[in-house]
């Protein structure tokens, strides 16, 4: 048996997975290297190589080829980048840690922006971005400049907490229910009192006590938020509403006291329903959002927090974190897989639909491949770890959707940008509102005064801030629960661009294996008899062709002749000999040389190559039994897929290193006009760059790893996965389950989503160009339309839930991709 060694080296730079990918095949490339694992989050490759194999100063000069480093740099400045908050003090070559942070107590756009902006001021952060939907920061750091616990407390300091996974959205949830209750339980009570007046001229003094409860109880927050808004410069919704209750409020307690000589018509009421309007809507909001992140939440229940781990022959109930690499599990019928690993010991079968999508359970035997939080579903298993904790497959799938739902899609931008100058603008058209009705209009001072709150409560950025991030939530969601996980959400925008598609054919639009298909026998032979010379002498080899004509006999019930010395010849085939008799099977080169005749089959012969057949010739005798067609099978959806792609107007490529009759044969079962042929694994990337060079935006569709280099150049790498090891899979989008149909289901999807965005964004601008104007009492005199502070702050709050409702809407494509 040949030696292996394993070599461990550091890699630095790499700051995605495309890096890794480009580790991965300059590594690969080297000779007599067998397997090659990189790890973006510990730096390092690891490298398995025969017992002649490199030393590990080739492999080190190997990466640093590849333009990556193996020595720690030293920090230095970069420039931002367009799109994300970026800070000043990191080189994109510094070792970088990427953290996500769950973060509470945004009330609003603005507020994601003042986090982003600050913290991506800190020394030693590259990149910031905060995902208001998604209430989580993305950061990417040096951890030697800056630790987590310093990007929290600025956060703290801003006014906001990091909270734990999962705990934001339940207890903002119940907070706002219990507060909206509380709130709505003494606004309410007002309007009768009003209008009955049970107490008399004394019922007046009832309702302010109610009002004043609900201003610094549940309207405290506003109050809170605005001040630590103003504090880091900047204005937030609620700055709007603090100006808005404070105005209705204080005049009416001004006026009912007669401060200042004020006197007149009271309203308390206003400021009471506003806060238990803005409650309601808050709470409705929290709801929607966590439906939004539904789906990312149920698959982090899926894992398994208890194991049984096997040490010298007894099984002992452990933690499932604190399992390691090479730790033997036993995993009982019925029970979760606690992590990845190879089965070394049992029979059974697993459900993998979690991670696959595939409904039957699956059949494991000593040496088969288990994955994390999938279930056992017959015999026990003794499983051999391989990845624990965050390097198995389900974490690698939740950082992944992670890291698409914190992204910020390119058309965010406008959003952000609106939202920045938005509060103030608003502040200016309240005073200007007033100013018209109080001056020009002479309407008198309190009908002004309420049109100025109307204007200042209606405003909603909340409503642009939520537009893009719920759509890409919801749209990541529904990709995760169909196997097509996006890595970025400028991947789900962007995928809607697609115009070339460019297809591998090996592995993608084909399963790499070769099957029979067709059997040609000279005069007076049997196909039975064919079969048997074939498959005695197919049986000793492991080619891919002889594993197909003996899988084409498996099952049957004759039973293969016996043969003896069999010799295999590359570029040839196969001879030995039957009873003393010689027999051949190979190609028409062996046939040439033991001169058998095969010129009256040529005929047939030529239509298999010309179809893309492969043909082994079978021979016994010196005499010409027949002939044996083998082709690549096409995978099933194949053929609907690329239909469909047509169908949605994308230039569709087959991309192949066969022949140029062979590539054009299998183009046409798949029914695909244009075939790139003869092209070598090497020369894939400058294919995608001439189609790029043309102008296209492009897409490439092919296996993750072997295809790296060119799903990297791509606009858009689509990876056809296995569901085993998503992290190395270098498409921006990855196909777990590895049905080529979801390629088209993922550009649907994409388009879906980026519809969706769009609506979500006309529907912000729509209603507040519409509502401002009608709050500012614009139509009162050609239509009486006059809109009271109370209802506005109610538009306002179901302006934002509308936005986050009609993303929701995407879960119903779920049912249709």
């Amino acid at each position: 048996m040949a030696i292996k060694t394993e070599i461990t080296i550091p890699v630095y730079g790499m700051s995605c997975q495309k890096c890794v990918a480009r580790v991965t095949a300059a590594l690969r490339d080297v000779e007599d290297v067998i397997e090659v694992e990189v790890s973006l989050p510990q730096q390092l490759g690891r490298i398995t190589v025969t017992e002649h194999g490199p030393s590990r100063d080739q492999l080190l000069e190997a990466v640093v080829k590849a333009g990556f480093q193996v020595v720690a740099p030293v920090a230095d400045d970069i420039s931002a980048s367009a799109g994300q908050a970026v800070g000043k003090d990191i080189t994109g070559d510094a070792v970088r840690e990427a953290r996500v942070f769950a973060i509470s107590g945004m009330t609003c756009a603005n507020c994601a922006q003042t986090i982003e902006k600050a913290v991506a001021k800190m020394p030693g952060v590259a990149m910031a971005s905060v995902n208001f939907a998604a209430e989580k920061l993305s950061v990417e750091f040096d951890p030697a400049r800056v630790s987590s616990e310093q990007l929290i407390a600025k956060v703290d300091a801003l006014g906001y907490q990091v909270v734990t996974e999962g705990d934001g959205d339940l207890k903002e949830g119940r907070a706002q229910f219990y507060w909206l209750i509380f709130a709505a339980s003494l606004s309410i009570p007002i309007m009768p009192l009003m209008w009955l007046a049970p107490f008399g001229k004394a019922t007046i003094y009832l309702i302010c006590a109610l009002s004043t409860v609900v201003q610094f109880s549940a309207g405290l927050t506003f109050y809170r938020s605005a001040w630590a808004s103003l504090k880091n410069r900047s204005a937030n919704m609620d700055v709007l509403v603090a100006m808005g209750i404070t105005a209705a409020y204080g005049y009416s307690l001004l006026a009912l006291f007669r401060i200042f000589n004020l006197s007149g018509d009271v309203f308390f009421e206003t400021s009471a329903m506003l806060i238990t309007f803005i409650r309601f809507g808050k709470w409705l909001e929290a709801r929607a959002k966590g439906k939004a992140g539904q789906a990312l939440k149920a698959l982090l229940h899926l894992q398994a927090h208890k194991a049984w781990l096997l040490i010298d022959g007894r099984e002992e109930e452990v933690p499932a974190d604190r399992l390691s690499i090479g730790d033997h599990v036993v995993v009982r019928p019925g029970e979760k897989v606690p992590v990845d690993g190879v089965v070394i010991q049992g029979d059974s079968a697993v459900d993998e639909s979690m991670i696959t999508g595939e409904p039957l359970p699956v059949d494991k035997a000593p040496g088969a491949r288990v994955t994390g939080a999938t279930i056992n579903t017959g015999g026990r298993l003794v499983i051999k770890a391989t990845r624990v904790g965050s390097e198995t497959t389900l974490a690698q799938i939740v950082r992944m959707v992670e890291t698409a739902q914190g992204d910020k899609a390119p058309i965010q931008r406008l959003a952000d940008a609106v939202s920045s100058w938005f509060v103030p603008a608003v502040i200016v058209m309240a005073l200007l509102t007033f100013i018209a009705w109080y001056g020009p209009a002479q309407s008198g001072f309190l009908f002004a005064f309420k049109m100025s709150i109307a204007v200042l409560v209606i405003a909603c950025p909340c409503a642009l801030g939520l537009a893009t991030p719920t759509a890409i939530m919801v749209g990541s969601s529904v990709g995760l629960s169909s196997g097509i996980l996006f890595k970025k959400a400028s991947v789900l925008e962007n995928i809607s661009r697609l115009q070339v598609i460019l297809l591998d054919k090996t592995g993608t639009l084909t399963k790499g294996e070769f099957a029979v298909t067709d059997l040609l026998t000279a005069d007076g032979v049997s196909k039975q008899e064919l079969l048997k010379v074939a498959v005695a002498l197919e049986s000793v080899s492991n080619h891919p062709l002889a594993r197909a004509v003996v899988a084409y006999q498996q099952g049957s019930e004759f039973v293969p002749l016996p043969v003896n010395d069999v010799k295999e010849t590359g570029g040839f085939g196969l001879t030995g000999t039957i009873d003393n008799v010689p027999v051949l099977a190979g190609n028409r080169r062996l046939m040439a040389r033991e001169s058998i005749p095969v010129e009256a089959y040529d005929q047939r012969i030529e239509t298999w190559a010309a179809a893309g057949k492969s043909v082994i010739y079978v021979a016994r005798g010196g005499l010409l039994l027949g002939a044996i067609a083998l082709a690549d099978t096409i995978k099933d959806g194949a053929v609907e897929t690329v239909a469909r792609l047509q169908q949605l107007g994308l230039q569709t490529i087959m991309i192949t290193g066969d022949r140029r009759a062979s590539a054009d044969a299998i183009a046409m079962q798949l029914g695909l006009s244009q075939v790139e042929a003869e092209v070598l694994p090497e020369d894939k990337l400058e294919v995608v760059k001439r189609y790029q060079q043309k102008g296209f935006f492009t897409g490439m569709v092919g296996d993750g790893i072997n295809d790296a280099p060119a799903l990297a150049q791509a606009d858009i790498g689509i990876a056809i996965g296995s569901g085993t090891d998503v992290a190395k899979e270098t498409g921006d989008l990855v196909l777990v389950k590895g049905d080529i149909r979801d390629v088209e289901r993922g550009i649907r999807l994409g388009r879906k989503t980026l519809a969706k965005i769009k609506q979500n964004l006309f529907w912000a601008f729509f209603y507040n160009v519409v509502g401002i104007p009608i709050a500012a009492g614009l139509f009162y005199h050609g239509f009486g339309i006059l809109l009271k502070p109370e209802f506005a702050g109610l538009a306002m709050a179901f302006s934002s839930v509308s936005v986050v409702t009609n993303s929701l809407l995407l879960k119903g494509s779920a049912r249709k991709l």
